[in-house]
């Protein structure tokens, strides 16, 4: 009689580190009004988009707001009236929000478009984890990667015929983190790997995780 052993079938995987990050920002409670803002921070060319899009397919479609379509070529970061007055005002009074979208080329604001206040907005880009407006966020999330290598993305993504714009932004995003850094405040640090992201907790989460740093510290090179 021939004896058979049960074998396992084959494993099914988690939920990604995204997915369980989505979980966790349903059950926190609302920061600006009824939404749920929550901030995705890094250095230029740190991956900020590409991440806050799949966060925000895990979340079901949430809506995403570019601060490129905030700052301006006047205002690079001088720009937190106008968020205040076109997206944190009305989300307070649980209204959608009508931002008047930068065009890049055509160096003008276009016109009005809405952003619902829904359970959860993401606000994407170099600064959205300042000061000014980390009383109105849920979460503040950091994309990990350290600014010279970041840097070399964003160059590498834009091409020469921006090299002029990235002198002069590579200058003035040193200015802003050196007097108003994100990392510190950060709820969790997120590092892209070969197999997906990582989420970590952020030095806000960690004990003596609040002081102050400057723009020249961060992670290690090697991740």
């Amino acid at each position: 009689m021939t004896s058979h052993t049960s074998r396992p079938g084959p494993s099914r995987p988690g939920p990604s580190a995204v997915a369980r990050l989505a979980d966790e920002l349903r059950r926190l409670p609302p920061s600006c009004g009824p939404v749920r803002l929550v901030a995705v921070d890094g250095h230029a060319g740190s991956g900020k988009t590409t991440f806050a899009g799949h966060l925000a397919a895990a979340l079901g479609g949430a809506p995403v707001l570019h601060l490129d379509d905030i700052a301006s070529h006047d205002a690079l970061f001088d720009w937190t009236a106008r968020l205040e007055r076109q997206v944190l005002a009305p989300f307070r009074r649980g209204e959608p929000a009508r931002c008047t979208p930068y065009d890049w080329r055509a160096r003008a604001f276009g016109p009005a478009r809405e952003v619902p206040a829904a359970p959860v907005v993401l606000v994407e880009g170099v600064g959205a984890g300042r000061r000014e407006l980390r009383p109105s966020l849920t979460l503040l999330l950091w994309m990990d990667l350290p600014r010279e290598q970041s840097w070399d993305r964003g160059r590498g993504r834009d091409g020469e015929e921006q090299r002029d714009f990235w002198h002069a932004w590579v200058a003035a995003e040193h200015r802003h983190f050196a007097d108003d850094p994100s990392r510190p405040g950060a709820h969790r640090l997120i590092r892209q790997g070969p197999e997906g992201y990582e989420v970590r907790s952020g030095p806000a989460e960690t004990p003596g995780g609040t002081h102050s740093v400057t723009d020249s510290e961060g992670p290690p090179e090697s991740g």
